[in-house]
Protein backbone atom coordinates (compact mmCIF):
# COMPACT_ATOMS: atom_id res chain seq x y z
CA UNK A 1 0.00 0.00 0.00
CA UNK A 2 1.20 3.59 -0.84
CA UNK A 3 1.63 5.62 2.26
CA UNK A 4 -0.36 9.35 1.49
CA UNK A 5 1.85 12.14 0.99
CA UNK A 6 -0.25 15.33 1.92
CA UNK A 7 0.81 18.03 -0.03
CA UNK A 8 0.06 21.24 1.33
CA UNK A 9 -0.92 24.66 -0.75
CA UNK A 10 -2.31 27.66 0.44
CA UNK A 11 -5.88 28.45 0.31
CA UNK A 12 -7.94 31.10 1.39
CA UNK A 13 -11.19 31.35 4.00
CA UNK A 14 -13.58 33.98 4.31
CA UNK A 15 -15.31 35.11 7.12
CA UNK A 16 -17.25 32.79 9.48
CA UNK A 17 -20.43 34.51 11.03
CA UNK A 18 -22.51 31.94 12.94
CA UNK A 19 -21.13 31.02 16.07
CA UNK A 20 -24.09 30.40 18.21
CA UNK A 21 -27.59 28.40 17.68
CA UNK A 22 -29.45 29.54 14.97
CA UNK A 23 -32.82 31.15 15.09
CA UNK A 24 -35.58 28.47 13.49
CA UNK A 25 -36.57 29.04 10.29
CA UNK A 26 -32.98 30.15 9.71
CA UNK A 27 -30.74 28.93 6.75
CA UNK A 28 -27.66 31.06 7.44
CA UNK A 29 -24.54 31.81 4.94
CA UNK A 30 -21.27 30.53 7.59
CA UNK A 31 -17.97 31.15 4.95
CA UNK A 32 -16.16 30.88 2.01
CA UNK A 33 -13.11 28.55 1.32
CA UNK A 34 -11.06 29.25 -2.06
CA UNK A 35 -9.29 26.40 -3.45
CA UNK A 36 -6.38 26.96 -5.32
CA UNK A 37 -5.95 25.41 -8.92
CA UNK A 38 -3.64 22.39 -8.16
CA UNK A 39 -2.73 19.32 -9.89
CA UNK A 40 -5.33 16.74 -9.42
CA UNK A 41 -4.58 12.81 -9.40
CA UNK A 42 -5.52 11.75 -12.54
CA UNK A 43 -1.76 10.78 -13.27
CA UNK A 44 -2.36 12.93 -16.56
CA UNK A 45 0.41 15.82 -17.53
CA UNK A 46 -0.16 19.26 -18.53
CA UNK A 47 -2.02 21.91 -16.81
CA UNK A 48 -4.59 21.63 -19.31
CA UNK A 49 -5.11 17.81 -18.42
CA UNK A 50 -3.99 17.58 -15.01
CA UNK A 51 -4.85 20.89 -13.12
CA UNK A 52 -7.72 20.51 -10.34
CA UNK A 53 -10.42 22.71 -11.62
CA UNK A 54 -14.01 23.20 -12.70
CA UNK A 55 -15.03 20.37 -10.40
CA UNK A 56 -18.05 22.36 -8.89
CA UNK A 57 -20.52 21.22 -12.00
CA UNK A 58 -22.39 19.13 -9.48
CA UNK A 59 -21.37 17.89 -5.85
CA UNK A 60 -22.76 14.73 -3.78
CA UNK A 61 -21.88 13.83 0.27
CA UNK A 62 -21.38 10.60 1.44
CA UNK A 63 -22.29 10.56 5.34
CA UNK A 64 -20.56 6.90 5.46
CA UNK A 65 -17.10 8.21 4.59
CA UNK A 66 -17.79 12.12 5.64
CA UNK A 67 -16.43 12.84 1.92
CA UNK A 68 -17.63 14.25 -1.53
CA UNK A 69 -17.82 13.63 -4.90
CA UNK A 70 -17.21 17.19 -7.15
CA UNK A 71 -17.64 16.40 -11.29
CA UNK A 72 -15.90 18.69 -13.86
CA UNK A 73 -17.57 19.66 -17.36
CA UNK A 74 -16.12 19.40 -20.76
CA UNK A 75 -13.22 20.63 -19.45
CA UNK A 76 -10.93 23.97 -20.16
CA UNK A 77 -11.10 23.96 -23.58
CA UNK A 78 -15.20 24.65 -24.43
CA UNK A 79 -15.51 21.39 -26.52
CA UNK A 80 -12.38 22.29 -28.94
CA UNK A 81 -9.78 20.91 -27.17
CA UNK A 82 -9.34 17.21 -25.94
CA UNK A 83 -10.41 16.49 -22.01
CA UNK A 84 -11.03 13.31 -19.82
CA UNK A 85 -14.35 13.95 -18.02
CA UNK A 86 -13.72 13.32 -14.45
CA UNK A 87 -14.99 12.87 -10.89
CA UNK A 88 -12.87 14.44 -7.55
CA UNK A 89 -13.40 12.94 -4.07
CA UNK A 90 -12.69 15.34 -1.37
CA UNK A 91 -13.03 15.92 2.21
CA UNK A 92 -13.81 19.21 3.91
CA UNK A 93 -12.84 20.10 7.70
CA UNK A 94 -15.74 21.37 8.87
CA UNK A 95 -16.48 22.87 12.37
CA UNK A 96 -18.71 20.79 13.70
CA UNK A 97 -20.11 23.68 16.16
CA UNK A 98 -20.63 26.42 13.15
CA UNK A 99 -20.61 24.50 9.61
CA UNK A 100 -17.27 26.84 9.21
CA UNK A 101 -14.80 25.27 6.13
CA UNK A 102 -11.52 25.30 7.65
CA UNK A 103 -9.58 22.88 5.32
CA UNK A 104 -10.16 20.80 1.74
CA UNK A 105 -7.99 17.60 1.44
CA UNK A 106 -8.41 16.14 -2.43
CA UNK A 107 -8.60 12.45 -2.12
CA UNK A 108 -9.22 10.95 -5.57
CA UNK A 109 -9.51 11.25 -9.46
CA UNK A 110 -11.54 9.30 -11.40
CA UNK A 111 -11.84 9.18 -14.89
CA UNK A 112 -15.35 8.90 -16.70
CA UNK A 113 -14.92 5.52 -19.32
CA UNK A 114 -16.64 4.14 -22.44
CA UNK A 115 -18.14 0.73 -21.99
CA UNK A 116 -14.95 -0.19 -24.71
CA UNK A 117 -12.74 1.23 -21.61
CA UNK A 118 -11.40 4.02 -23.52
CA UNK A 119 -12.08 7.51 -21.66
CA UNK A 120 -15.01 9.98 -22.71
CA UNK A 121 -13.86 13.54 -23.91
CA UNK A 122 -14.79 17.00 -23.46
CA UNK A 123 -14.72 17.67 -27.77
CA UNK A 124 -17.92 18.22 -29.31
CA UNK A 125 -19.25 15.43 -31.27
CA UNK A 126 -18.21 16.87 -34.61
CA UNK A 127 -14.33 17.03 -33.45
CA UNK A 128 -14.90 13.61 -31.03
CA UNK A 129 -16.61 11.24 -34.25
CA UNK A 130 -16.24 13.57 -37.55
CA UNK A 131 -20.15 13.97 -37.23
CA UNK A 132 -22.28 16.55 -35.69
CA UNK A 133 -25.13 13.69 -35.74
CA UNK A 134 -22.97 11.42 -33.84
CA UNK A 135 -22.49 11.74 -29.94
CA UNK A 136 -19.50 9.23 -29.79
CA UNK A 137 -17.11 9.23 -26.71
CA UNK A 138 -18.28 13.22 -26.32
CA UNK A 139 -19.15 14.07 -22.49
CA UNK A 140 -20.37 17.16 -21.16
CA UNK A 141 -21.33 16.10 -17.58
CA UNK A 142 -23.11 18.48 -15.44
CA UNK A 143 -25.38 16.56 -13.27
CA UNK A 144 -24.42 14.15 -10.77
CA UNK A 145 -26.46 11.91 -8.05
CA UNK A 146 -26.26 8.32 -6.51
CA UNK A 147 -28.72 5.17 -6.94
CA UNK A 148 -29.73 2.86 -4.23
CA UNK A 149 -26.89 0.35 -6.13
CA UNK A 150 -24.18 2.46 -5.45
CA UNK A 151 -23.77 3.72 -8.99
CA UNK A 152 -24.18 6.97 -10.01
CA UNK A 153 -26.17 8.95 -12.71
CA UNK A 154 -24.27 11.47 -14.61
CA UNK A 155 -26.49 13.50 -17.27
CA UNK A 156 -24.69 15.37 -20.46
CA UNK A 157 -25.44 18.41 -22.15
CA UNK A 158 -24.26 17.15 -25.76
CA UNK A 159 -27.24 15.13 -25.72
CA UNK A 160 -28.62 15.90 -23.51
CA UNK A 161 -28.10 12.34 -22.12
CA UNK A 162 -28.33 10.60 -18.84
CA UNK A 163 -26.03 7.95 -17.88
CA UNK A 164 -25.30 5.33 -15.45
CA UNK A 165 -21.55 4.43 -14.53
CA UNK A 166 -20.07 2.27 -11.46
CA UNK A 167 -18.31 4.23 -8.49
CA UNK A 168 -14.90 3.49 -10.72
CA UNK A 169 -16.40 5.58 -13.81
CA UNK A 170 -17.45 2.69 -16.04
CA UNK A 171 -20.27 2.86 -18.09
CA UNK A 172 -23.40 0.67 -17.29
CA UNK A 173 -26.07 2.27 -19.75
CA UNK A 174 -27.86 5.34 -21.29
CA UNK A 175 -31.46 6.66 -19.94
CA UNK A 176 -33.82 7.21 -23.03
CA UNK A 177 -33.79 10.73 -24.45
CA UNK A 178 -37.18 12.10 -25.40
CA UNK A 179 -37.56 12.94 -28.88
CA UNK A 180 -38.47 16.50 -28.22
CA UNK A 181 -35.58 17.17 -26.68
CA UNK A 182 -32.90 16.51 -29.07
CA UNK A 183 -31.58 19.30 -31.31
CA UNK A 184 -32.11 18.96 -34.66
CA UNK A 185 -32.34 21.41 -37.68
CA UNK A 186 -35.34 22.27 -39.74
CA UNK A 187 -35.02 19.71 -41.62
CA UNK A 188 -34.69 16.89 -39.33
CA UNK A 189 -31.26 16.32 -39.26
CA UNK A 190 -29.56 16.24 -35.55
CA UNK A 191 -27.05 18.53 -35.00
CA UNK A 192 -25.28 18.01 -31.61
CA UNK A 193 -22.99 21.05 -32.17
CA UNK A 194 -24.33 23.81 -33.78
CA UNK A 195 -26.31 27.03 -32.20
CA UNK A 196 -29.94 28.48 -33.17
CA UNK A 197 -30.58 29.88 -36.70
CA UNK A 198 -28.56 30.40 -39.90
CA UNK A 199 -28.92 26.92 -40.86
CA UNK A 200 -28.60 25.87 -37.03
CA UNK A 201 -30.84 23.94 -34.90
CA UNK A 202 -34.24 24.95 -35.17
CA UNK A 203 -35.83 22.67 -32.23
CA UNK A 204 -34.49 20.69 -29.31
CA UNK A 205 -32.29 21.74 -26.69
CA UNK A 206 -29.83 24.91 -27.12
CA UNK A 207 -26.81 24.32 -27.44
CA UNK A 208 -24.51 24.19 -24.55
CA UNK A 209 -28.24 24.12 -22.66
CA UNK A 210 -28.52 20.17 -22.08
CA UNK A 211 -29.29 18.71 -19.14
CA UNK A 212 -27.83 20.86 -16.38
CA UNK A 213 -28.80 19.58 -12.75
CA UNK A 214 -29.76 15.69 -11.88
CA UNK A 215 -30.96 13.91 -8.78
CA UNK A 216 -32.85 10.84 -7.38
CA UNK A 217 -35.46 10.56 -5.46
CA UNK A 218 -35.25 9.74 -1.46
CA UNK A 219 -37.00 6.28 -2.77
CA UNK A 220 -34.17 5.66 -5.34
CA UNK A 221 -36.93 5.22 -7.93
CA UNK A 222 -37.15 8.37 -9.91
CA UNK A 223 -34.66 10.48 -11.37
CA UNK A 224 -35.22 13.99 -12.46
CA UNK A 225 -33.45 15.73 -14.99
CA UNK A 226 -33.52 19.49 -15.77
CA UNK A 227 -32.49 21.38 -18.72
CA UNK A 228 -30.70 24.44 -18.11
CA UNK A 229 -33.01 26.89 -20.58
CA UNK A 230 -36.13 26.57 -22.78
CA UNK A 231 -35.95 24.65 -26.07
CA UNK A 232 -34.73 26.28 -29.03
CA UNK A 233 -38.15 26.52 -30.97
CA UNK A 234 -40.07 26.80 -27.01
CA UNK A 235 -40.71 30.57 -26.99
CA UNK A 236 -41.37 34.04 -28.79
CA UNK A 237 -39.18 36.84 -30.21
CA UNK A 238 -40.64 39.72 -28.61
CA UNK A 239 -37.95 42.34 -29.67
CA UNK A 240 -38.93 44.57 -33.00
CA UNK A 241 -42.29 43.15 -33.10
CA UNK A 242 -40.98 39.70 -34.85
CA UNK A 243 -42.63 36.80 -33.65
CA UNK A 244 -40.39 33.92 -34.42
CA UNK A 245 -40.14 30.79 -32.38
CA UNK A 246 -37.00 31.53 -29.95
CA UNK A 247 -36.53 29.70 -26.43
CA UNK A 248 -34.16 32.24 -25.33
CA UNK A 249 -37.26 34.74 -24.93
CA UNK A 250 -39.28 32.22 -22.41
CA UNK A 251 -38.82 31.65 -19.10
CA UNK A 252 -40.46 27.23 -19.10
CA UNK A 253 -37.90 25.08 -18.27
CA UNK A 254 -38.22 21.24 -18.66
CA UNK A 255 -37.71 18.60 -16.06
CA UNK A 256 -37.80 15.39 -17.28
CA UNK A 257 -38.87 12.21 -14.66
CA UNK A 258 -37.33 8.99 -15.07
CA UNK A 259 -37.73 5.39 -13.98
CA UNK A 260 -35.25 4.62 -12.45
CA UNK A 261 -35.38 0.80 -13.43
CA UNK A 262 -36.15 1.12 -16.67
CA UNK A 263 -34.38 4.55 -17.63
CA UNK A 264 -37.40 5.23 -20.09
CA UNK A 265 -39.06 8.90 -18.89
CA UNK A 266 -42.29 9.05 -17.32
CA UNK A 267 -43.29 12.83 -17.65
CA UNK A 268 -41.99 15.93 -17.78
CA UNK A 269 -42.63 19.16 -16.05
CA UNK A 270 -42.11 23.22 -16.56
CA UNK A 271 -40.34 25.49 -14.10
CA UNK A 272 -40.64 28.60 -14.50
CA UNK A 273 -37.42 31.07 -14.52
CA UNK A 274 -37.71 34.30 -12.35
CA UNK A 275 -38.77 36.96 -15.17
CA UNK A 276 -35.85 39.23 -16.10
CA UNK A 277 -38.00 42.31 -14.87
CA UNK A 278 -38.01 41.45 -11.45
CA UNK A 279 -33.97 40.59 -11.27
CA UNK A 280 -33.40 43.98 -13.32
CA UNK A 281 -35.51 45.20 -9.97
CA UNK A 282 -32.36 44.52 -7.98
CA UNK A 283 -29.67 45.73 -10.10
CA UNK A 284 -29.10 49.43 -9.78
CA UNK A 285 -29.76 51.82 -12.09
CA UNK A 286 -30.39 50.27 -16.08
CA UNK A 287 -27.19 50.63 -17.69
CA UNK A 288 -26.72 46.54 -16.50
CA UNK A 289 -30.09 45.33 -17.11
CA UNK A 290 -31.08 42.05 -18.34
CA UNK A 291 -32.58 42.00 -21.88
CA UNK A 292 -35.61 40.31 -23.13
CA UNK A 293 -33.73 38.06 -24.70
CA UNK A 294 -31.43 36.97 -21.72
CA UNK A 295 -34.37 35.53 -19.94
CA UNK A 296 -33.90 32.35 -21.34
CA UNK A 297 -30.49 32.02 -22.36
CA UNK A 298 -28.36 34.48 -19.05
CA UNK A 299 -30.81 32.90 -16.44
CA UNK A 300 -31.06 28.75 -15.71
CA UNK A 301 -30.81 26.55 -13.56
CA UNK A 302 -27.73 25.10 -12.73
CA UNK A 303 -28.60 22.42 -10.27
CA UNK A 304 -31.39 20.27 -8.70
CA UNK A 305 -31.89 17.60 -5.33
CA UNK A 306 -34.69 16.11 -4.23
CA UNK A 307 -35.67 16.63 -0.43
CA UNK A 308 -38.85 14.90 -0.57
CA UNK A 309 -41.55 12.84 -2.48
CA UNK A 310 -41.91 15.09 -5.61
CA UNK A 311 -40.67 18.37 -3.61
CA UNK A 312 -36.67 19.79 -4.75
CA UNK A 313 -34.93 22.84 -4.09
CA UNK A 314 -33.53 23.99 -7.15
CA UNK A 315 -30.63 26.70 -7.97
CA UNK A 316 -30.83 29.45 -10.37
CA UNK A 317 -28.32 31.66 -11.18
CA UNK A 318 -27.35 34.49 -13.89
CA UNK A 319 -24.20 34.16 -15.87
CA UNK A 320 -22.63 37.46 -14.18
CA UNK A 321 -20.36 37.37 -11.30
CA UNK A 322 -16.51 36.73 -11.37
CA UNK A 323 -15.25 34.31 -13.90
CA UNK A 324 -13.73 34.24 -16.77
CA UNK A 325 -15.11 36.14 -18.47
CA UNK A 326 -15.55 38.69 -15.97
CA UNK A 327 -11.92 38.15 -13.75
CA UNK A 328 -12.42 41.32 -11.18
CA UNK A 329 -16.08 40.97 -10.94
CA UNK A 330 -17.59 44.11 -12.29
CA UNK A 331 -20.29 43.33 -13.32
CA UNK A 332 -23.65 43.59 -11.52
CA UNK A 333 -25.11 40.18 -10.34
CA UNK A 334 -28.45 39.89 -10.62
CA UNK A 335 -29.30 36.24 -9.63
CA UNK A 336 -28.15 33.25 -7.61
CA UNK A 337 -30.81 31.60 -5.31
CA UNK A 338 -32.31 28.46 -4.77
CA UNK A 339 -35.96 28.06 -4.75
CA UNK A 340 -38.13 25.03 -3.14
CA UNK A 341 -40.60 23.48 -5.78
CA UNK A 342 -43.33 20.58 -5.78
CA UNK A 343 -44.47 18.48 -8.73
CA UNK A 344 -47.78 17.60 -7.25
CA UNK A 345 -50.18 19.73 -9.27
CA UNK A 346 -47.93 20.26 -12.33
CA UNK A 347 -49.22 18.98 -15.77
CA UNK A 348 -47.36 16.45 -17.47
CA UNK A 349 -46.16 17.78 -20.86
CA UNK A 350 -44.22 15.78 -22.22
CA UNK A 351 -46.87 15.35 -25.44
CA UNK A 352 -47.02 19.15 -25.14
CA UNK A 353 -45.39 21.67 -27.64
CA UNK A 354 -44.87 25.42 -25.93
CA UNK A 355 -43.45 26.20 -29.69
CA UNK A 356 -43.67 29.77 -30.64
CA UNK A 357 -45.21 30.95 -27.23
CA UNK A 358 -43.75 32.23 -23.59
CA UNK A 359 -46.95 31.55 -21.90
CA UNK A 360 -48.13 28.00 -20.99
CA UNK A 361 -51.37 26.95 -22.93
CA UNK A 362 -54.62 26.84 -20.79
CA UNK A 363 -55.07 24.02 -18.36
CA UNK A 364 -51.38 23.46 -18.51
CA UNK A 365 -50.15 23.91 -15.09
CA UNK A 366 -46.00 24.69 -13.71
CA UNK A 367 -44.81 22.84 -10.83
CA UNK A 368 -45.35 24.63 -7.76
CA UNK A 369 -42.75 27.30 -6.79
CA UNK A 370 -42.50 29.35 -3.18
CA UNK A 371 -42.87 32.49 -3.66
CA UNK A 372 -39.39 33.76 -1.84
CA UNK A 373 -36.09 32.28 -2.50
CA UNK A 374 -34.93 29.36 0.37
CA UNK A 375 -31.55 31.03 -0.27
CA UNK A 376 -30.47 33.95 -1.60
CA UNK A 377 -26.70 33.75 -1.76
CA UNK A 378 -26.07 36.80 -3.46
CA UNK A 379 -27.65 38.68 -1.37
CA UNK A 380 -25.81 36.75 1.73
CA UNK A 381 -22.91 37.21 0.03
CA UNK A 382 -22.89 41.18 -0.33
CA UNK A 383 -23.81 41.19 3.82
CA UNK A 384 -20.59 39.40 4.12
CA UNK A 385 -18.72 41.73 1.92
CA UNK A 386 -17.85 38.82 -0.41
CA UNK A 387 -17.29 38.22 -4.07
CA UNK A 388 -20.11 36.84 -5.80
CA UNK A 389 -18.98 33.91 -8.69
CA UNK A 390 -20.55 33.50 -12.12
CA UNK A 391 -20.91 29.86 -11.97
CA UNK A 392 -22.74 28.98 -8.42
CA UNK A 393 -23.47 25.01 -10.23
CA UNK A 394 -23.48 22.61 -7.46
CA UNK A 395 -25.20 21.52 -4.22
CA UNK A 396 -25.63 19.47 -1.37
CA UNK A 397 -26.80 18.74 1.92
CA UNK A 398 -23.34 17.64 3.92
CA UNK A 399 -22.75 17.09 7.20
CA UNK A 400 -25.09 17.25 10.54
CA UNK A 401 -23.91 19.42 13.33
CA UNK A 402 -23.13 19.27 16.99
CA UNK A 403 -26.32 20.84 17.86
CA UNK A 404 -28.95 19.29 15.41
CA UNK A 405 -28.67 21.64 13.04
CA UNK A 406 -27.54 20.93 8.90
CA UNK A 407 -25.45 22.20 5.91
CA UNK A 408 -25.81 22.45 2.70
CA UNK A 409 -22.68 23.03 0.72
CA UNK A 410 -22.36 24.44 -2.73
CA UNK A 411 -19.61 24.54 -5.31
CA UNK A 412 -18.57 26.74 -8.27
CA UNK A 413 -17.53 25.74 -11.71
CA UNK A 414 -14.42 28.33 -11.99
CA UNK A 415 -13.94 27.32 -15.91
CA UNK A 416 -10.31 26.02 -14.76
CA UNK A 417 -9.45 29.79 -14.82
CA UNK A 418 -8.47 29.28 -18.85
CA UNK A 419 -10.56 30.72 -21.72
CA UNK A 420 -9.28 30.04 -25.51
CA UNK A 421 -9.71 32.35 -28.59
CA UNK A 422 -10.76 31.28 -31.72
CA UNK A 423 -8.40 29.91 -32.78
CA UNK A 424 -8.53 27.05 -29.75
CA UNK A 425 -5.65 28.42 -28.35
CA UNK A 426 -5.83 28.50 -24.34
CA UNK A 427 -4.58 31.16 -22.32
CA UNK A 428 -4.69 31.31 -17.90
CA UNK A 429 -7.03 33.96 -16.50
CA UNK A 430 -5.11 35.71 -14.25
CA UNK A 431 -6.55 38.28 -11.43
CA UNK A 432 -5.65 40.59 -8.62
CA UNK A 433 -9.04 40.35 -7.19
CA UNK A 434 -12.67 39.53 -7.60
CA UNK A 435 -14.10 41.89 -5.63
CA UNK A 436 -15.22 44.57 -7.78
CA UNK A 437 -11.64 45.84 -8.51
CA UNK A 438 -7.94 45.15 -9.28
CA UNK A 439 -6.60 43.83 -12.63
CA UNK A 440 -6.41 41.10 -15.11
CA UNK A 441 -4.19 39.50 -17.57
CA UNK A 442 -4.21 36.55 -19.68
CA UNK A 443 -1.70 34.03 -20.07
CA UNK A 444 -0.18 31.25 -21.74
CA UNK A 445 -1.85 28.02 -20.28
CA UNK A 446 0.80 27.02 -17.71
CA UNK A 447 3.04 29.68 -17.54
CA UNK A 448 2.31 30.97 -14.12
CA UNK A 449 0.36 34.29 -13.49
CA UNK A 450 2.43 37.36 -13.17
CA UNK A 451 3.57 38.60 -9.40
CA UNK A 452 0.12 39.97 -7.69
CA UNK A 453 -2.08 37.66 -9.62
CA UNK A 454 -3.16 34.39 -9.39
CA UNK A 455 -6.01 31.97 -11.20
CA UNK A 456 -9.67 32.31 -10.59
CA UNK A 457 -9.86 30.37 -7.32
CA UNK A 458 -12.76 26.88 -6.84
CA UNK A 459 -15.19 28.45 -4.45
CA UNK A 460 -17.62 26.03 -1.98
CA UNK A 461 -19.80 27.83 0.37
CA UNK A 462 -21.45 26.40 3.41
CA UNK A 463 -24.80 27.35 4.80
CA UNK A 464 -26.35 26.09 7.95
CA UNK A 465 -29.88 25.17 8.16
CA UNK A 466 -31.66 24.95 11.75
CA UNK A 467 -33.86 21.68 12.29
CA UNK A 468 -36.82 24.19 11.84
CA UNK A 469 -35.66 25.08 8.60
CA UNK A 470 -34.73 21.53 7.11
CA UNK A 471 -38.69 20.22 8.55
CA UNK A 472 -40.35 22.40 6.47
CA UNK A 473 -38.16 21.14 3.57
CA UNK A 474 -38.69 17.81 3.65
CA UNK A 475 -41.51 17.78 6.87
CA UNK A 476 -39.14 15.51 9.16
CA UNK A 477 -36.22 15.93 11.54
CA UNK A 478 -34.22 12.56 11.11
CA UNK A 479 -32.26 10.64 13.57
CA UNK A 480 -28.78 10.69 12.94
CA UNK A 481 -28.60 7.45 12.03
CA UNK A 482 -31.83 8.42 9.48
CA UNK A 483 -30.15 11.09 8.26
CA UNK A 484 -26.72 9.33 7.66
CA UNK A 485 -29.02 6.84 5.22
CA UNK A 486 -30.30 10.11 3.60
CA UNK A 487 -27.49 11.54 1.79
CA UNK A 488 -25.06 8.37 2.01
CA UNK A 489 -24.57 9.80 -1.53
CA UNK A 490 -22.19 7.40 -3.03
CA UNK A 491 -21.36 4.69 -0.36
CA UNK A 492 -19.22 2.15 -2.68
CA UNK A 493 -16.98 4.94 -3.81
CA UNK A 494 -15.13 5.00 -0.79
CA UNK A 495 -13.26 1.28 -1.23
CA UNK A 496 -13.11 2.13 -4.86
CA UNK A 497 -11.50 5.21 -4.80
CA UNK A 498 -9.07 4.25 -2.04
CA UNK A 499 -8.29 1.03 -4.20
CA UNK A 500 -7.02 3.33 -6.90
CA UNK A 501 -5.64 6.34 -4.94
CA UNK A 502 -1.59 7.08 -5.14
CA UNK A 503 -1.17 10.41 -2.62
CA UNK A 504 -3.76 12.60 -1.08
CA UNK A 505 -3.53 16.58 -1.57
CA UNK A 506 -4.24 18.71 1.71
CA UNK A 507 -5.05 22.50 0.91
CA UNK A 508 -4.92 23.89 4.62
Amino acid sequence: MRRFVPVLLAAATAITTVTGALPAAAATLVSAYAIPNGTDLSGLSGAGQNRLGGFGSDLIYNAATDSFLGMTDRGPGGGVLPYAPRLQGFTLDIDRATGAIGGFALNSTVLFRQANGQVYSGLNPQLSTGSAATLGASLDPEGLARLPNGNLLVSDEYGPSVYEFTPAGAFVRAFEVPANLVPKQANGTVDYVAGRGNGGIATGRQDNRGFEGLTVSPDGKTAYAVLQDPLVEEGRNTNNGTVNGEGRFSRNVRIVAYDVATGTQKAQYIYQLETVADINDRIAGTANDFNVNAQGRSIGVSAIQAVGDGTLLVLERDNRGFGVEDANGTTAVGSKRVYRIDLAGATDVKDISLAGTNTLPAGVSPVAKAATPFLDLAAALRRMGLAIPEKLEGFAFGPRLADGSYTLILVTDNDFSVTQNGAGTQFDVCTSGVNGTGTSTQVALGAGCPAGTTLIPNMIYSVRLSEAEYQSLTGVVPEPATWGMMVLGFGLIGATARRRQRTRVRYA
